[in-house]
């Protein structure tokens, strides 16, 4: 007898006869399940921000896409076009090259073809005046790098040329305020 009363006892075996050590009773499952659907609420929250957020990411990323190959097309469109305004102003001129080379093919008028070139260079440069160039003024003014391209330098004619441009090689062109073609000029020293 007394070892009956030295025992510890085993409290699992205490609570019910009937339940198998390790065993969880019904109450304690229906608890740890409540607690881990409040943690799986809890955690499909985040997943289900982070999927919308992934999915404006996706949605975002295809739409910059688009838009980069949307205007690169847009682009190159424009590039392929571009020059048609001024080919279609130019073709006017091009007839008229034509017509005066039918024209003055068999005379030997020397002033109808110089007064036919005349004509249809004047048509040539008023259309290009009208789509935005204009030739510079360079013979007589001062050097200026950025305007001109020094071919060479003489001695100067007159002391009032000293260190400007005595003669233009090449006439230098502006587009609106840009210049597209830089003048080629002699300096006088």
């Amino acid at each position: 007898m007394a070892d009956d009363i030295n025992v510890p006892q085993d409290d699992n075996l205490a609570v019910d006869p009937e339940q198998v050590a390790g065993e969880m009773t019904d109450n304690e499952a229906s608890v740890l399940a409540e607690g881990e659907g409040a943690a799986k609420a809890d955690g499909t929250k985040p997943d289900a921000e982070l999927n919308e957020l992934k999915d404006k990411y996706l949605r975002l990323a295809a739409e910059f896409e688009n838009y980069k190959r949307r205007t690169t097309k847009e682009r190159a469109d424009l590039f392929k076009t571009a020059n048609q305004e001024l080919m279609v102003a130019l073709l006017p001129a091009l007839d008229d090259f034509d017509r005066a080379r039918n024209f003055t093919k068999d005379t030997e008028d020397a002033n109808a073809v110089r007064e036919s070139i005349d004509i249809i260079y004047n048509k040539l440069q008023k259309t290009l005046n009208q789509k935005g160039l204009a030739p510079m003024e360079a013979k007589g003014s001062a050097f200026d790098p950025d305007l001109h391209e020094a071919i060479t330098q003489i001695p100067a004619p007159s002391e009032d040329l000293k260190g400007k441009i005595v003669d233009e090689v090449e006439r230098g062109y502006y587009l609106g305020d840009k210049v597209i073609r830089h003048a080629k000029v002699v300096l006088g020293q």
